[in-house]
């Protein structure tokens, strides 16, 4: 364990554990008075219970096994089994002194201490069985016995026949050594005479309070920007200067070092490389990298669940490793640091890699993308789709792995918290995760900007520049691709979004920020989301200030494209964007995640390529397929809604009317319709405006293989036909079959 992280765990034991003993004394106290009941005896068992696990858990054996002692002791009191008498409170007054003298010299040497209290441990067994124990009956049941090696004096009591003389002696025999050492070795006041220990709540209550206090800040440097009173300038400037300081001393306050939460994973590791059966060296780096707690809380679960993924999915079994001229014991690295204002926190294993041919092979399958996609697919592209719902690689579900959730709930607890999450990885090399998040959500700087007379800040972390384009270059510098606003920022096109647009706002300068207006600059924030840029236009940039992020109401909390709100200096109140959302709104982030049905079922010409295909019957016998490009919607409709055009069968369908077209009655040898099907199964086929409905039989299955089509089919409205589904299908001729019912429908379209 990284010694810095050592040194801040004991600090923390040692902190706690005073105060504990502290109180341990007042319910002791309290109980030989008479005053205590069940509760006080869980509180005292509790207080040794907590100081015997967290001293075991930083390694601290000799704290660890004394505590033991008076745990198996309290235990029987808190049971029942014993009754709490003044012998026995006070030897449980001692056994507390000793504790406390054992934390004291640990607090100013960094050692257990060598002090040996086997006369008091002793004198706790008798308490506790009653009559004086034999040696090795003693170490059986308590097991103090070996444990401590090195240069301390070990813990444990002595192979010596002097049990019954330690217990009948005077006080001073039982009392701890290190009550007299102890006043030779401080040189100071105890740490938990240093620190004080501050509710949660009260905390967050004073955060509040700060924000506040920021936010009447802006207010009046706002005000007094353009004043000339020279009194009134330097005491805005010196309220902007205690504001600023005390700012930063109180979010000091809210940090805690990400070795916190990275405490805990040695355990995590050594256990799940136990049960998988391999081996991992796990390397923590940056453990002192604070961060604020909120975002502590929110990056426990999805950093517990990279690691895990890391070390069952990523590293190999010992075997493996062999073959592939690698150690047989993997490596883990944890890694943290600051830049840029965020906290950049990496997962790297030198295991197997992500295989990216496996990848795209269940995307295929899942039919998230066709073979043609998956062929042009880059690997950073195919390594994002890892982070997709339900999605996973591994062929036998565990009780590990396998069931396709986790990795997207990663994705979206940090994005919730502005962070964002990339994978890189190289095939039988190992594999990278890089997480960044901000360093705090209460308060962040931004960028303030008005459009459509309203003001929106932008977090300042997702701003990468500032253009303005004015005179000639606002006309011409926005070019339309496959109807989209562009601009070629140093050669790269960069996809535009205006912000009055996309919310729907009015009221904005003539002519600003949109293309074409050559009277009017246009002004483009060019922002960073997904590892994507793209710009935003508004209208006014303002400047950029420091602001205090308010939750939305849960009216709004639904809302993508905003992250909060906050006060400005006039009062009035003005929404955070949230660029991601925003992005993901307005479509110029186009995740593998958001493949529409539309790319999912795109078909091919060539009769040996995967088609996605609609299969129905249209009589009694019959069993058709068509593209599914060619469906428009399936529809049904009772068949009291039909209604006759001349002998035309019509449905009023959509504001229209819609031509039906019963297809048993144009396929020679599929039997009589099946009128008495209610209500009607209908394929919506449309063109350039005009749309007719196939009534067809039933709809059985939508399917995506690949069709070998045998064109020598021989019949009027059939194309040809292929085996889908182990069975003989035929391919509907769906324009043949209109031209036969309404020969005008091809010809109206085209003059259309």
């Amino acid at each position: 364990m990284n010694d810095n992280l050592q040194q801040q765990l004991i600090k923390d034991l040692l902190v706690e554990s005073f105060d504990a003993l502290d109180r341990f004394d007042r319910e002791m106290l309290a109980l030989e008075k008479g005053e205590g009941n069940a509760d006080t005896l869980n509180i005292i068992f509790r207080i040794i219970h907590t100081i015997k696990g967290s001293s075991g858990c930083i390694g601290l054996g000799k704290v660890e096994s004394v505590a033991h002692v008076g745990e198996s002791l309290l235990s029987l009191l808190r049971d029942g089994k014993l009754k709490a008498n003044p012998p026995l409170i006070t030897a449980l007054l001692e056994y507390s002194d000793a504790l406390k003298a054992m934390l004291r010299h640990l607090e100013e040497t960094g050692e257990q201490g060598k002090e040996d209290y086997t006369a008091l441990l002793q004198k706790l067994q008798v308490l506790q069985t009653g009559e004086p124990p034999t040696a090795p009956m003693a170490a059986e049941s308590e097991g103090v016995y070996g444990l401590f090696e090195g240069p301390e004096t070990p813990i444990g009591i002595p192979a010596a026949p002097a049990v019954s003389a330690a217990v009948a002696a005077a006080p001073s025999a039982t009392a701890p050594k290190g009550a007299e050492s102890d006043a030779v070795i401080r040189h100071g006041p105890s740490v938990s005479d240093t620190a004080i220990r501050v509710d949660v709540t009260q905390l967050d209550r004073l955060m509040n309070l700060v924000g506040e206090l920021v936010l009447a800040r802006n207010q009046i440097v706002q005000y007094t920007a353009e004043s000339k009173e020279p009194t009134l300038l330097n005491a805005a400037q010196r309220l902007n200067l205690i504001t600023t300081e005390l700012q930063e001393g109180v979010m000091k306050t809210r940090m805690q070092p990400i070795g916190n939460v990275w405490a805990k994973f040695p355990r995590i590791v050594r256990d799940l490389a136990r049960e998988l059966g391999k081996q991992v060296q796990l390397v923590m780096e940056g453990n002192e990298t604070e961060l604020d707690r909120t975002i502590i809380e929110a990056i426990k679960d999805p950093l517990t669940h990279i690691v895990r993924n890391s070390v069952d999915h990523g590293i190999e079994l010992p075997a493996g490793r062999r073959e592939t001229g690698k150690a047989e014991k993997g490596l883990l690295i944890l890694r943290a640091f600051h830049e840029g204002g965020q906290v950049n926190i990496e997962i790297i294993d030198d295991g197997r890699g992500i295989d990216v041919a496996k990848v795209k092979e269940k995307a295929l399958q899942r039919g998230l993308v066709s073979a043609d996609q998956a062929m042009r697919m880059s690997n950073h592209e195919a390594f994002a789709m890892i982070f997709l719902p339900g999605f996973s690689t591994v062929e036998q579900v565990t009780n590990l792995s396998g069931r396709g959730v986790g990795m997207d709930v990663v994705k979206t607890n940090i994005e919730k918290i502005g962070g964002s999450v990339d994978v890189l990885s190289e095939a039988g090399q190992g594999t990278t995760l890089k997480i960044k998040i901000p360093l705090t959500l209460a308060i962040i700087p931004a960028l303030i900007v008005t459009s459509g007379g309203e003001r929106f800040a932008i977090p300042q972390v997702s701003l990468l520049e500032l253009v303005r384009l004015e005179g000639e270059q606002a006309g011409q510098g926005i070019e339309m691709l496959y109807g989209a606003p562009v601009y070629r920022l140093r050669g790269q096109l960069l996809s535009l979004i205006h912000l009055n647009r996309e919310l729907k706002l009015e009221g904005g300068r003539r002519g600003a920020g949109a293309a074409g207006a050559g009277e009017a600059a246009v002004n483009i924030v060019v922002l960073h989301a997904d590892g994507r840029q793209f710009g935003l236009v508004v209208d006014e940039i303002n400047d950029t200030e420091e602001i205090v992020v308010k939750p939305l109401g849960k009216q709004l909390k639904s809302l993508s494209c905003f992250a909060g709100a906050t006060i400005m200096g006039d009062g009035k109140v003005a929404l955070i964007l949230d660029v991601l959302g925003l992005a993901q709104r307005a479509k110029v982030i186009a995740e593998v995640r958001d493949h529409t049905l539309r790319e999912k079922t795109e078909t091919v010409e060539r009769a040996d390529d995967r088609k996605t295909l609609l299969l129905f019957n249209a009589g009694q016998n019959s069993r058709l397929a068509i593209p599914l490009s060619m469906v428009a919607r399936l529809e049904e409709f009772p068949r009291s809604r039909v209604e006759y055009s001349g002998d035309q069968e019509v449905v009023q369908y959509r504001g229209q009317i819609l031509p039906l077209i019963d297809l048993a009655k144009f396929l020679p040898h599929d039997g009589e319709a099946q009128a008495d099907s209610d209500p009607m199964q209908v394929v919506v086929y449309s063109e350039q405006g005009r749309s007719v409905g196939l009534v067809v039989g039933k709809i059985n299955d939508i399917v995506h293989q690949s069709v070998t089509v045998n064109r020598q089919a021989g019949r009027d409205g059939i194309l040809g036909s292929a085996v889908i589904q182990d069975r003989v299908t035929d391919l509907l001729d769906v324009a043949g079959i209109i031209r036969a019912a309404d020969p005008s429908f091809y010809a109206e379209t085209k003059n259309l």
